[in-house]
């Protein structure tokens, strides 16, 4: 047996990434390991990751989280989609859910058959056919151990950094509050030997998790891994960031409201709205963004909006030498679709499956970053389809979304489902066939072509087989309690 090497665990930097870390080590593998956490009080952390997909569900189990405590504690609310609004044309809405439409078959997918009855005239709408769609618009939500319905959370990144903290703290996680002033690094290697902090103190380890940010402190500054920019192809570089109160009842779904040069986040929480106004600043000014942030939220602000600078892209590598980046030191996608969560949860998860107990080589890092570098590449794409598949002519923003070049992964998938209808989920991708399908129909882009697998059906059995389907999704929403009304059964904000 190999003897361990890698006991000492330093994690730089605290917020949603360092504490998610901490906690899934210290719960998975804590009696190995010696696990410190630097953080300081006054550096701020990004706290955009708001909102989330199903994943997270998988990852609180890993962590044992109960789950009405955890949305309480972090005034949590459940999530069945995303509204996004004025993205294919202004005026244009529709919803990415997270549930399966319909029922597909070996021979082909769902969408299939409804495409053979609209070509004979009938069908409906497709969200028609999916549970968690008709939910979302009618803001219906109920879930319980026989539950089917696939959802994520809306949660208050910071409140879930502080609930996270202390559950790691609870299974022996130190923390050391100060700042990183400089990194000690062998001089045979480069591997990372310490981390010195202002004060003098200096973190010895054997392994170090970068969680410092867009700043990528030890990845991108001490071990001078590079970084390849995306904003050709997501020109989104700022975010004006900021909380507002309401009484209004939380809906069940996160909205994504295009603008003239980007788009607005609204993610409701119990008793607040998490805002964002994204834009890029080739086409936007800060103070336009300001007047436009404030001329589309509702509600009181809780204090002033963060500006927050950002690059869409990913490090060359996310594993180097004996150390792992996890979260916005790695590489970042716009929030758009939810993602900057579930990507630290898959890194987190990833690592503990390749812990380096015997000591970091090249084979373990080379799998790792062959994976993490698959799983961005697939996310990118899919965020990048919102914006290619526009037909907005209104401004020099969407002008070059329209008509810019993009990924040969993604031209492919685009003229895959334009000429044949077809879509796939590639082998360990994190979005369905039913995402890709709603995003590029919300899109306004239409199959020339389909399946012919609904022709070998009656039109009428066909008829009956899609009003059967529809009308026992509509009996099922019918019997759930409001969504808020179900929060404040299940997971109320304890009074301040």
């Amino acid at each position: 047996m190999a003897e361990q090497v890698v006991k000492k665990v330093v994690i730089a930097g605290g917020g949603s990434a360092g504490w998610m870390a901490a906690a899934a080590l210290s719960k998975q593998l804590g009696p190995l390991l010696d696990i410190t956490l630097i953080e300081s009080d006054d550096i701020g952390t990004v706290g955009v990751g708001e909102s989330t997909v199903p994943t997270a569900r998988t990852f609180n189990a890993l962590l044992n989280l109960d789950e009405p405590e955890f949305m309480s504690a972090c005034q949590a609310t459940f999530k069945l989609g995303i509204s996004f609004e004025n993205w294919g044309e202004i005026g244009d809405r529709y919803i990415h859910s997270f549930g399966q439409i319909g029922k597909s078959t070996w021979l082909g997918d769902f969408h299939h058959f409804w495409l053979q009855a609209k070509a004979q005239g009938f069908g409906g709408d497709l969200g028609d056919y999916c549970l968690e769609l008709k939910a979302a618009e009618d803001h219906r939500f109920f879930t319980d151990e026989n539950a089917s319905l696939n959802y994520a959370y809306h949660i208050d990144a910071t409140l879930y950094g502080r609930y996270l903290r202390a559950k790691s703290e609870g299974k022996g996680v130190r923390r050391v509050e100060g700042k990183i002033t400089s990194v000690k690094q062998r001089s045979d290697d480069g591997f990372i030997e310490a981390l010195v902090l202002e004060s003098g103190e200096v973190i010895e380890g054997d392994l170090f998790i970068d969680c410092t940010g867009f700043r990528s402190l030890l990845m991108g500054g001490a071990l001078e891994v590079g970084f390849e920019d995306w904003t050709h192809w997501l020109p989104n570089n700022s975010a004006l960031a900021v909380q507002t109160r309401t009484d209004a009842p939380a809906y069940p779904y996160t909205r994504a409201i295009a603008h003239r040069a980007g788009w607005l986040w609204g993610i409701p929480l119990q008793g607040k709205i998490g805002n964002g106004f994204v834009y890029s600043s080739d086409h936007m000014s800060d103070d336009e963004a300001q007047a436009g942030l404030r001329d589309m939220i509702e509600g009181e602000m809780v204090a002033e909006p963060r500006l927050i600078r950002f690059r869409a892209g990913r490090r060359r590598k996310a594993w180097h030498k004996n150390c792992v980046a996890i979260g916005l030191a790695a590489g970042f996608i716009e929030p758009l679709e939810s993602t900057s969560i579930h990507m630290i949860m898959v890194a987190v998860h990833r690592l503990l499956q390749l812990f380096p107990f015997a000591g970091c080589n090249e084979a373990l890092s080379d799998r790792f970053n062959h994976l993490a570098d698959d799983e961005i590449e697939k996310i990118r794409d899919f965020v990048v389809l919102h914006y290619k598949l526009t037909e907005r002519t209104d401004s020099p923003f969407w002008d070059h979304c329209r008509t810019m070049e993009i990924p040969d992964s993604l031209a492919h998938r685009i003229a895959l489902f334009r000429d044949s209808g077809h879509v796939f989920r590639a082998p360990g991708e994190l979005f369905q066939t039913d995402s890709w399908l709603q995003v590029m129909l919300g899109q306004r882009l239409r199959p020339s072509g389909h399946h012919h697998m609904g022709r070998l059906m009656p039109p009428e059995q066909l008829r009956q087989a899609l009003n059967d389907l529809k009308g026992n999704i509509a009996r099922a929403v019918d019997r759930m309690p409001s969504h808020q009304a179900f929060v404040d059964r299940y997971c109320p904000v304890a009074p301040a």
